[in-house]
């Protein structure tokens, strides 16, 4: 029975509809209550409603002269607006978005110093409203506001929170004075809620034409209520699950160009949604055209471009001869609302296929908990160095045991690391650097030659930002990933006010709290502790991961 088969014979498109969680319980480990997470299939019908709050919220702070707004938030919180940001972007008349999804102290005082607080508005985002990078960013930034010469009350007119009604982010609200709250529904998970405040708030604020974005979506909202054979939804969990049936459980994400972005909230959306109890989909962003080398027999392929990009539909149709490639067109970049909608759909349908919850998210929250011991002291978990390589530490962690020859250099490292690789596992460069383009665009290079010299699939996660998409799935999916786990002995800090410890402390005791997890999952894991996240650094590892892939040591 094919999956679409399934989908039909379990009424599974009219249940999601009516919010049925018998459809999600049936046999799963509800660890939450699923009907607290179904409020998402008919957000974009309501969003017209919440258009006049925005307008007026967006057209007053563009009269204060804002020509800038801050996000900070995590996850489901930031994913989607940073998503449309760089797709759409914004009026040449209003403020431009800053996204700060990130503990690294270069980037969080990089962004500060290209801004002006007289002329900066700032977005507290967090569901839970106890997420604890976007509440430790809003202490460094409500200081630099107030730093700048602003009254308590000043610095409060400028900033305002999404969360969800009662959370303790909006009692800080209240007590810091902060404009307003924006609340989003109780019963929409984070990364089901690109339509809600989450996304539209930060969109509306920078000229975004909403009525656009939220007619593309209430068509494809339309659309999955169809049965399952003419459903866009259900045709691709189906597809989806037969890839994953069929051992293709690496769903190849290729986009024209100016969509590539979009490949970072499908990425969250799959990865934690249904990697858990030792099953998952591994999503894979392609950056360009992959060559056929890197591609094996795990792959399942989903091309996403505008109807007039040729070279991808040549692409899609040579690629076809040896993969199964889906193909989803859109006809401009609003059009993306749209592929919100119909991937949401897909991967709340996809759960029930592989037998998994697709509204929780365990690892996560276990991670999180790693974390928060290692600063309160618990640092005497984390795996030791076992060797220093040139001024990088270096350290064999989890299910990979150190070589029996000590390593010379790092290459030798990597090359001992890659050759762990069996042939449906993949590669994951988790890397705790500035989101700088000097930086990572090296290691992307090379995240490409190792695929294409490996045959593996080489993923390129940006911590701690991961931490809250794919990270779920590196320690409750199957264990199938190697990992090399970068982080850096940077010497910048910033105090956070009213906390024990400095955002340098958590940026480094995240990265390590995840090594701790990856750990206890047997996760096999290769740590690489730089002397600094300077570019000739990084590059000089780059260097380093692509001659690994040589055959002489």
């Amino acid at each position: 029975m094919t999956a679409l088969d399934r989908i039909v014979e379990t009424d599974a498109v009219r249940r999601l509809r009516e919010r049925d969680p018998s459809l999600f319980a049936e046999g799963l480990d509800a660890r939450i209550p699923i009907v607290q997470r179904l409020g998402w299939t008919d957000l974009a019908a309501k969003a017209p409603g919440r258009l006049p709050l925005l307008d007026n919220l967006s057209a007053a702070i563009a009269a204060e002269g804002v020509t800038d707004v801050l996000l900070l938030g995590m996850g489901g919180s930031s994913l989607a607006p940073l998503v449309i940001s760089r797709i759409i972007g914004g009026a040449e008349d209003r403020p431009r978005l800053h996204v700060l999804d990130t503990t690294s102290p270069i980037q969080v005082r990089d962004t500060l110093a290209g801004l002006n607080p007289a002329a900066s508005f700032v977005l507290v985002a967090s569901k839970s409203g106890t997420t604890i990078e976007p509440l430790s960013l809003y202490a460094i930034v409500r200081a630099w506001l107030e730093a700048a010469g602003m009254t308590r009350a000043e610095a409060g007119r400028r900033c305002a929170v999404i969360t969800d009604q009662g959370t303790p982010l909006e009692k800080l609200r209240q007590r810091d004075l902060m404009r307003t709250t924006l609340s989003a529904p109780v019963t929409v998970g984070g990364r089901y809620s690109a339509l809600s405040m989450f996304g539209l708030a930060p969109s509306a604020m920078i000229g975004v034409h909403l009525p656009s974005l939220i007619g593309r979506a209430q068509a494809m909202e339309d659309a999955c209520t169809a049965p399952a054979p003419e459903n866009p939804g259900a045709l691709l969990a189906a597809w989806i699950a037969d890839a994953w049936e069929a051992g293709r459980d690496k769903l190849t994400l290729v986009f024209s160009a100016p969509l590539e972005p979009l490949g970072l909230w499908i990425e969250q959306l799959v990865a934690e949604s249904l990697g858990k109890d030792g099953r998952g989909v591994v999503p894979v962003i392609e950056y360009g055209l992959p060559g056929t080398a890197a591609l094996g027999a795990d792959r399942a392929i989903v091309v996403t471009r505008f109807t007039a990009d040729e070279g991808s539909a040549g692409w899609s149709r040579d690629t076809a001869l040896a993969h199964p490639v889906i193909e989803l067109t859109v006809t401009d970049v609003y059009d993306i609302a749209a592929e919100f909608v119909r991937w949401e759909h897909a991967i709340a349908l996809a759960g029930p296929l592989l037998g998994v919850n697709p509204f929780d998210e365990p690892s996560v929250t276990e991670a999180k908990q790693a974390t928060n011991g290692i600063l309160d002291g618990g640092a005497a978990e984390v795996p030791k160095a076992q060797a220093d390589l040139g001024g990088t530490w270096t350290t064999f962690a989890g299910g990979l045991a150190a070589p029996d020859i000590a390593p010379a250099d790092r290459a030798s490292a990597v090359r001992h690391t890659l050759a762990a690789l069996a042939e449906t596992d993949y590669l994951v460069v988790l890397a705790y650097l500035p989101e700088d383009e000097r930086v990572l665009a090296p290691l992307r290079d090379a995240a490409s030659q190792v695929a294409t010299a490996t045959g593996r699939p080489v993923t390129l996660e940006l911590g701690p930002r991961y931490l809250h998409s794919t990270g779920q799935l590196h320690k409750g999916g199957p264990n199938t990933g190697v990992f090399i786990l970068v982080t850096a002995r940077d010497r910048v800090d910033l105090e956070i006010p009213g906390q024990r410890f400095t955002l340098g402390a958590l940026h480094r005791a995240q990265a390590e709290g995840d090594l701790v997890t990856l750990g206890r999952h047997s996760r096999r894991v290769l740590r690489l502790d730089l002397p600094s996240s300077d570019p000739a650094e990084v590059t000089a590892l780059a260097a380093d991961l692509v001659a690994a892939c040589s055959e002489e040591p």
